[in-house]
């Protein structure tokens, strides 16, 4: 008995050391690309412009984390779309998604916005700004 005991216990403490050891799993973000933008209009100087982005996360393990933009100049503006990706596992399915991008005010104007991909390619539309 007191030998069932001792491994017993013993199990109990490399099981517990295990699970110990184990990390969280850490999500990566990486650049997603986009299918469409809808850039509205009426916008002025005075207004804050967004436009709505669409696409494609590859499986259910992306999630939506936020865009970056960067003003090139008074009017030329760069965004990136940012994903997380969660490890482990996954459902293998296309999951669409659509987010609104705020990008600040803009002077009045033409304005050309370049939607830039993970890949070097990119979608530019142009916006006027009154």
């Amino acid at each position: 008995m007191k030998i069932a005991n001792l491994i017993l216990a013993a199990m109990v403490s490399f099981s517990l050391n295990a699970l110990a050891e184990q990390p969280a799993p850490v999500e990566k973000e990486v650049q997603i690309g986009i299918n469409g933008v809808y850039v509205p209009g009426g916008f002025d100087s005075a207004s804050d412009v967004f436009v709505v982005v669409n696409g494609i996360f590859q499986n259910g393990c992306y999630k939506w984390k936020r865009a970056d933009v960067t003003h090139i100049d008074t009017y030329s503006h760069e965004i990136k779309s940012i994903a997380s990706v969660s490890p482990g596992m996954c459902l293998m399915v296309l999951i669409p998604f659509q987010k609104e991008v705020r990008l600040g005010k803009f002077a009045a104007g033409k304005h050309v916005l370049r939607f830039e991909n993970g890949d070097g390619t990119y979608l530019e539309k142009s916006l006027i700004v009154e």
